[in-house]
Order: structure tokens, then C-alpha cells, then sequence
């Protein structure tokens, strides 16, 4: 097995892999900046977050390693996806039963050294399971007005419910946007696809500000709190507001060039979850608009390349596949990015490869694993055929 990915990494994507490397060792450094001060205020290792990401990071570029080297065909085995699916909606029930609560969500199922969260799963599994119906739809020809073609959506609506009911906003919206792009790009009808399209641009640009207006008034949560930050963070910036606020200042202060890895104010008390959800404002603090411009950049070149190979391939569950990915990053960053800034309520999204956290780094290295994977089979195709000639 080792042999066979040594010879794989002879053909790896420097345009996916490198970007993710450099990203994962960003995360590993400003990880460390953000948490080390107000651990050292708490009487705590200042290192105790650095070492846990590293090893996130390490067992990440194994699981990277081995889903790069896998022969796809195994994931579409009919017995692995029902089992996946199986487990993974058990998970989802029994987190949300016995699951602990962090931020008014019940997601994260507590394994001593390890926390679970399953809607982080559920976007890969996504990623595999409609990918493959909807491309044996297509490979079989069969028609959207056939029931069978349909089937998957009962799934997919199962999954989501549960997930809602957590709730989580984020991880519901994000595996949404997966499912309909996957949806969307599997073949279905133009009018179908832009009414669709139309309904997602609609809901972002109206209903998120609509909802939080109608909401705020009838739900006293700590979901209904975020949206009442959304809306005016500065009327409660001693309160439910303070995150934004104080991300909003972190931002400020950092300008164009930062004042300086280690030099963050916010992260000294002020702004909660610092090498988490906020991290991005961290790095704005103390790496200026250059950082944050370097980080987004980076992840451009793994959505693009990914897209990029959606479009080359000639292979329909391959093309689904890498659409998934991109979809999964793009719309994580816009989340997190945009909760950051308050153009989008906060919703505990992570920023992809450089926030804290193990069920996501997984997730995501898996994620782009299959889009390498891919890559590297284009590849040794094409030195085959030379070859051949």
C-alpha cells in the first residue's frame, strides 16, 4: 500500500497540494498567536492549542494521503455508501440526544481527546452518495421524471432535518448548497437549474436580512441572538454584539500590513473564540490586508483548480465530485468570512485549513483528497497514452 503511494505522489497536484500545506502550517502558526496569550491569562500551557492543531494537521495530510490514493470505485460501492449512511444518521441522532451543547447547538459528540462533529461528515458524505446516484443517473440514461431518479432527495432531506433540529444553521446551509450544485450540475433542465439558482441568490441577498428582522421578535435564543447582532451589533456591543464589534476593531487595526505576528489586541480577552469562528480577524489584526489577501488567494487556487478539473474530466461522477469540493470550500469561506465582517449572521462556521478544530480539518483534507486523487488519475492517464504513441 505505502509503494503504491509513493508512486501516486510522483503525480500529485502542487496546485492542490501546495496551497493546502501552506495553508495548514498558516493555521498552525496564527492557531498558536490567537490562543497562547489568553491561555497564559487563564493560568494554562500557552501550547496546548498548537499541539492539538499540529496533530489535526498531521493526521489531516494522512487522511489527504490515502484518499489520493484510493481507487475511487470503492467509494461507490453500494454496500459502503448504505453503511456510511447508516452510521452517519445514527451520529446525527444520537448527537443530537446526548450531544453536547456549545453555542446553543447540540453537534459535537465528546470522545476524550477527540470531538466528533457529524454535519461536518455529512458534507462528505454528500459529496460521495449524490455524486454517484446522480452520475449512474446520467451513465444509465434515465429521465428526472423517473421516481428512481428522485430517490436520493428523501435521503438528502432526512439528513438535513436532522441536522437542522441541532441546530445548525451553518452545516445545514452548507450541505444545501453541495446538494444543489451537484443537483444542478448532474444534468438538470436550464429553467429548472436557473429558478434554483435564482431561489439561492434571492434567499442570500434578501431572505437572511428578512429573516432575522421577522425572527428577533419571536425567538429568545442564542440563535436569535446572533441574528440581533446581525442586525445592529453596536446597540449590544456589551453584549450579544460584542463578537462582531470587536471583530470590526480587529480588522481596523490591522489595516494593510498589520501590526505584527503575535501583536493582536482583540485576542487578549476581547474577542471570544479567537482560533476559531474568528480567526480571520486575528489575522487581519496582525497580518493586515496582505495576510488576509495571501490566505483567500490560496484557497482561490484550490476552488479554481478544482472547478477547473470538473470541467476537463470526462467522467460525470468525477466532475460531481470536484463541484462538491468547490462548492464545500467557497461556501464555508463565504460564511465565515462574511459572519467575520457582519455581512452574514454568525453562524460557527470554520475558515477552511486554518481555524482550530478536527472534525473540520478531516473533513476538508479528505475532501480535497478525492479532487488530488482525480487529478492524479488525469495525469497517468496522459502519460500513458504518450507512452502508448
Amino acid at each position: 500500500m505505502f509503494t503504491k503511494i509513493r508512486r501516486k505522489m510522483h503525480y500529485w497536484d502542487w496546485m492542490i497540494a501546495g496551497p493546502y500545506i501552506i495553508l495548514c502550517c498558516l493555521g498552525i502558526v496564527m492557531v498558536y498567536s490567537a490562543s497562547a496569550g489568553i491561555q497564559m491569562q487563564n493560568g494554562l500551557s500557552p501550547r496546548s492549542y498548537l499541539v492539538r492543531q499540529l496533530i489535526y494537521v498531521l493526521m489531516g495530510l494522512v487522511v489527504f494521503t490515502l484518499f489520493s490514493s484510493l481507487k475511487l470505485e470503492k467509494l461507490r460501492s453500494p454496500v459502503f455508501l448504505r453503511w456510511f449512511f447508516i452510521i452517519l444518521a445514527g451520529l446525527l441522532l444520537i448527537v443530537r440526544i446526548h450531544g453536547a451543547a456549545i453555542n446553543g447547538a447540540h453537534g459535537w459528540l465528546h470522545l476524550g481527546f477527540f470531538n466528533i462533529q457529524p454535519a461536518e461528515v455529512c458534507k462528505f458524505f454528500l459529496i460521495l452518495y449524490l455524486s454517484d446516484r446522480f452520475a449512474g443517473i446520467s451513465e444509465k440514461g434515465l429521465s428526472y421524471k423517473d421516481t428512481k431518479a428522485w430517490q436520493p432527495t428523501i435521503l438528502l432531506g432526512a439528513l438535513l432535518f436532522l441536522i437542522i433540529i441541532q441546530p445548525d444553521i451553518g452545516g445545514f446551509t452548507i450541505n444545501t448548497a453541495i446538494a444543489v450544485v451537484i443537483l444542478l450540475a448532474s444534468g438538470m433542465s436550464l429553467a429548472i437549474s436557473l429558478t434554483v439558482l435564482g431561489l439561492g441568490v434571492c434567499t442570500l441577498a434578501f431572505g437572511v436580512p428578512a429573516m432575522a428582522h421577522i425572527f428577533v421578535g419571536h425567538i429568545h435564543n442564542y440563535q436569535a441572538a446572533r441574528f440581533v447582532a446581525f442586525i445592529d451589533p453596536f446597540q449590544h456591543a456589551r453584549g450579544i454584539g460584542s463578537q462582531l464589534v470587536n471583530s470590526y476593531y480587529a480588522i481596523s487595526n490591522g489595516g494593510f500590513h498589520g501590526v505584527g505576528l503575535g501583536n493582536s489586541i482583540q485576542k487578549m480577552g476581547y474577542l471570544p473564540e479567537p482560533n476559531t469562528d474568528f480567526i480571520m480577524s486575528i489575522i487581519a489584526e496582525e497580518l493586515g490586508l496582505i495576510g488576509v489577501t495571501v490566505i483567500l488567494l490560496l484557497l482561490a487556487i484550490i476552488i479554481m483548480h478544482a472547478i477547473r478539473l470538473g470541467v476537463k474530466t470526462h467522467s460525470m461522477y468525477e466532475a460531481l465530485i470536484c463541484y462538491g469540493v468547490g462548492t464545500f470550500i467557497s461556501v464555508e469561506t463565504l460564511f465565515n468570512v462574511g459572519g467575520v465582517l457582519g455581512l452574514l449572521p454568525i453562524t460557527g462556521v470554520t475558515f477552511p485549513f486554518v481555524s482550530y478544530g478536527g472534525s473540520s480539518m478531516l473533513v476538508l483534507c479528505a475532501s480535497i483528497g478525492l479532487v488530488e486523487n482525480i487529478s492524479i488519475r488525469r495525469k497517468r492517464q496522459r502519460a500513458q497514452q504518450k507512452l502508448s504513441y
